[in-house]
C-alpha cells in the first residue's frame, strides 16, 4: 500500500473533505434493501469526523444519463446513512447547475454530514468533464476516494477530480486494496484462482491473467464444460461455446508454459432440467448422456478441491461452480465455499472473493464473513484481477509515482 495515500496521510481537522462513496444500494419502495456498502462507507465517514471534519459525500446512483430522473434520487439513502453513521445527515437537493451545491458547502462546519444528490445527474459525470469535476472539488479542501467498485470508471467524480485536490484512498478502499495486493501482487504461494460463471468469452482476459499470476486455476461453471469439451469429454446439451474451444486450448497451453495447471471437475451432477429439485444424477465426465446436462461439480471433484486447498495458502475466488440458484446445484459451491472459510477460520489461508453471484453465493452458504475478504465491487474488481489500471486508483498515485 506503500504507493497509495491514505487517510493516516492527510491531517482533515476543520477542515472540508470530499468523500467519494458508492452508496447505488437496492432500494424499493423507499427502503434500502442491501445496506452492506452504506455501512462500509460509514467507517471512514465516522473516521473523518472523529478528526473533526466536516463530511461531503458524493455518489453516483443507477444510470439516468446525465438527467434528473426524481425515480434514481439518492434522498432514500440518506436516512439510512445517517442511521448507519450515528450522525445526522442533511441531504442536498440539487441537479448540479443550481448553485445549491456549492451554497451548502460552503455553510459547512466540522462534524457535519452532507450527502449530495446523484452525481450521474449531470452529463460531465460520466464524461469526465474536467469543469464539472473542478465544481466538484470546489466543495472542499480535500479528496478521499472511499469507492473502490466504481474505481474502473474515469469519471469526474472518481478520477476527475483528483486532479484538482490532494487525494487519497478511504478505509474500505486501502483494504480493497490491500487484500488484492496480498492475493496477487505479493502473495503466499501456492495460490490457487477458482473461476466460475457461464461463458468463457467473457472471461478471457481473466484467465489470462490469472494463468501468469497463480499455480493452480481452477475453473468451474459453464466455463468448465467448455473446457471438457476442449478435451474431447462428453458433455451432452450442457451449456457450452463451442466457438471458444481453440480459445480454451490455447488458454490452457500458456498456463502449462506459465508453470500454472488448470484444474477442471472431475465428476459432475447431471439432470435433464435446467430447474430447481429436477432429478438428477452424479456421473463421471465421459458418462454425460446425450440428453443430459452439467449443473454442478460431484462430490469427487469437492474432495480433489478440498486437498488442494488444504495445500494452498491463498485463494482469489470469482464466479460459482454451478447452478447455484437452484437446489440442489448449490452443493458444490456450497461446499467449497465451506472449506475455504474453514481453512480461513484456521489461518491457513487468505481468502479473497468478489463479484456479484459469489457474492450471492457465499452470502447463501452463510460464509461471507468467514472469508478474509470479499469485494462488494464487481467490475472494478474482475478489471483488477484482468490486470487491467483502474483511473480511480491510479489517481491516488503521488504523481510522481503515476
Amino acid at each position: 500500500m506503500a504507493s497509495f495515500r491514505t487517510l493516516g496521510d492527510i491531517d482533515p481537522a476543520g477542515r472540508k473533505v470530499v468523500v467519494r462513496a458508492d452508496l447505488n444500494v437496492p432500494v424499493r419502495d423507499g427502503k434500502v434493501g442491501d445496506p452492506t456498502r452504506i455501512q462500509r462507507a460509514a467507517e471512514t465517514i465516522r473516521a473523518l469526523l472523529d478528526k473533526g471534519a466536516a463530511v461531503l459525500v458524493l455518489s453516483h446512483f443507477d444510470r439516468p444519463k446525465g438527467k434528473v430522473v426524481p425515480g434514481m434520487s439518492l434522498r432514500p439513502i440518506a436516512a439510512e446513512l445517517e442511521k448507519v453513521v450515528g450522525r445526522p445527515v442533511r441531504f442536498v437537493d440539487t441537479d448540479w447547475r443550481d448553485g445549491r451545491a456549492a451554497a451548502a458547502a460552503a455553510a459547512a462546519k466540522p462534524g457535519d454530514v452532507l450527502l449530495f444528490e446523484n452525481t450521474r445527474f449531470h452529463p460531465g459525470e460520466e464524461d469526465n468533464d474536467d469543469a464539472f469535476a473542478a465544481q466538484l472539488a470546489a466543495l472542499g479542501e480535500l479528496f478521499v476516494n472511499d469507492a473502490f467498485s466504481a474505481a474502473h470508471r474515469a469519471h469526474a467524480s472518481t478520477e476527475g477530480i483528483a486532479r484538482h485536490l490532494p487525494a487519497v484512498a478511504g478505509l474500505t478502499m486501502a483494504a480493497e486494496l490491500a487484500a488484492l495486493e496480498k492475493a496477487l501482487v505479493a502473495p503466499e504461494r501456492p495460490v490457487i484462482a477458482i473461476v466460475g460463471g457461464a461463458k468463457v468469452s467473457t472471461k478471457i482476459d481473466l484467465l489470462e491473467n490469472l494463468s501468469t499470476r497463480v499455480d493452480q486455476l481452477v475453473i468451474g461453471g459453464g466455463m468448465a464444460n467448455t473446457f471438457l469439451a476442449a478435451r474431447g469429454h462428453r458433455i451432452g446439451k450442457s451449456l457450452c461455446e463451442a466457438d471458444k474451444l481453440e480459445t480454451a486450448r490455447n488458454i490452457e497451453g500458456a498456463a502449462r508454459r506459465a508453470g500454472c495447471e488448470i484444474v477442471l471437475p472431475v465428476d459432475v451432477v447431471a439432470a435433464k432440467a435446467f430447474e430447481a429439485h429436477a432429478p438428477h444424477r452424479v456421473c463421471g465426465l465421459d458418462e454425460v448422456a446425450d440428453d443430459e446436462m452439467i449443473l454442478d461439480i460431484g462430490p469427487r471433484t469437492v474432495a480433489d478441491l478440498e486437498r488442494r486447498l488444504d495445500r494452498a495458502r491463498t485463494v482469489v475466488w470469482n464466479g460459482p461452480f454451478g447452478a447455484f440458484e437452484l437446489e440442489p446445484f448449490d452443493a458444490g459451491t456450497n461446499a467449497v465455499a465451506r472449506i475455504v472459510a474453514r481453512l480461513t477460520a484456521a489461518g491457513r489461508l487468505l481468502s479473497v472473493a468478489g463479484g456479484g453471484d459469489t457474492v450471492a453465493a457465499l452470502n447463501a452458504a452463510a460464509v461471507a464473513d468467514d472469508f478474509s475478504f470479499v469485494s462488494t465491487a464487481g467490475g472494478a474488481f474482475l478489471e483488477w484481477l484482468e490486470g487491467k489500471p483502474l483511473p480511480g486508483v491510479e489517481a491516488l498515485r503521488p504523481r510522481q509515482a503515476r
